[in-house]
């Protein structure tokens, strides 16, 4: 309408926006709030409770990566069925298969499902009206990426979707006080699929990794507003299902032999838990001006980095070679004090020159010093406690450049 009703005259009509005074929130003090938070509750999976720092917490949100087919739905049905044995209920909200095909799976694993619910909807809406008549203590959305909002015009998975439908879910736990986990796609680089702020938004992130033709998986902690980080759970993919592996470092060193060039163990700390694992690598003379490069458990970055410094400080030529560097078990190893060991991997394979039982650690500098990495104690204890008493790395009559670890390693 471009006119006045009343009078007639044009342009005489103005739009006003007024906004609606919001009710105040309550504010209280933190002791009092301190006082009213409710104690986490044990899954009742050993390594699921040592990653998540003792257990769940109520209103907390979880949020689950992996690859296609590495465990995650397993793993939680699994949990659900430890945790409705504590006398917790549970919600399972599967978007992605049906209730039977989920029940079946149940029955395989074992899992007693006398408190344990299915809701098969891809309608978060739904999800969360079925949770809300239930009330769970637990609820699992499987999968974010496979739910939708209504008035969200978008496809499910999209940016948008995702953000929505996990602000509504995260909006439920908190005021509930229900725990709820949210399983997530991964992409082809390995990160969680959806918006970043996906990750910000949630409490804890999780992520279970590991070779899918490989019985070994590791669970490990990337974010906990509530408990400690980087902490690594493990486990082995049986035929009744997930079974927790009490002893990692003898697991991954199972295959090892120390007898072969181009092999070392290192002693990873994820947490305050050292574990060893086993790193190899294969260096193999190469006919054309660009030679593969491919490193598979390691930041690519970090493992050509450790190839010029060896050229330039150590004297060993890569230049005409493939290199094939890998962590045996699928794990993943970030920290810095992986170096000396892929180094010493590298420099064994290239001379043909196996290291026999050998241990090793520490960070390697761009002019070839070799710095000490924490807890060292714990990484020669637990190299000790498998029968490895030789050991490379930095500290007292060690080592302190690429050269002197070398020679010592090589003897």
């Amino acid at each position: 309408m471009g006119f006045c009703p009343q009078c007639g005259s044009r342009k005489a009509l103005v739009e006003d926006q007024t906004t609606r005074r919001a009710t105040p929130p309550e504010v209280v003090p933190v002791a009092s709030a301190a006082a009213l938070a409710a104690d986490r509750s044990p899954v009742g999976i050993g390594e699921i409770d040592r990653v998540l720092g003792g257990g769940v917490v109520p209103g907390a949100v979880l949020l689950l990566g992996g690859e296609p087919g590495v465990g995650k739905s397993t793993l939680l049905l699994q949990a659900a069925g430890s945790f409705a044995e504590t006398g917790c209920s549970v919600l399972i909200a599967t978007a992605e298969e049906s209730s039977h095909q989920v029940g079946l799976r149940a029955k395989r694993l074992g899992v007693d499902s006398s408190r344990v619910s299915l809701v098969a909807d891809s309608d978060i809406d739904a999800i969360l009206a079925a949770a809300d008549t239930m009330r769970p203590d637990l609820l699992i959305v499987d999968s974010i990426q496979a739910v939708s909002a209504s008035g969200v015009g978008s496809v499910p998975g999209s940016v948008s979707q995702v953000r929505e439908c996990a602000a509504r879910v995260i909006q439920y736990a908190k005021a509930r006080a229900t725990a709820a986990v949210l399983v997530g796609h991964v992409t082809k680089d390995g990160g969680i699929a959806g918006p970043k702020t996906l990750e910000h938004m949630v409490d804890v992130v999780l992520y279970l990794e590991g070779e899918s033709n490989m019985g070994l998986r590791a669970l490990r902690g990337l974010k906990n507003r509530f408990g400690p980080t980087h902490r690594l759970g493990l486990f082995e993919m049986r035929s009744e299902g997930l079974a927790e592996v009490e002893d990692p470092s003898a697991a991954f060193l199972s295959d090892w032999r120390g007898s072969v060039a181009g092999t070392v163990v290192f002693p990873t700390v994820e947490g305050r838990r050292p574990v060893l694992v086993e790193v190899q690598a294969l260096v193999s003379p190469s006919s054309v001006p660009q030679p593969r490069r491919s490193v598979r458990g390691l930041q690519p970055a970090r493992v050509h980095q450790l190839l010029a410094v060896l050229e330039r400080h150590a004297g060993l030529g890569f230049s005409a070679h493939e290199v094939y560097v890998n962590v045996v078990g699928g794990i993943q190893v970030s920290e810095p004090g992986a170096d000396l060991p892929v180094a010493l991997a590298l420099a064994s394979s290239l001379l043909d020159r196996p290291l026999g039982s050998l241990a090793s650690w520490g960070e390697i500098g761009l002019t070839g010093e070799v710095r000490p990495v924490a807890h060292e104690r714990r990484r020669r204890e637990e190299s000790a406690r498998l029968g490895i008493e030789r050991v490379v790395g930095p500290g007292s009559g060690a080592p302190s450049g690429l050269r002197d670890a070398l020679e010592k390693a090589f003897g």
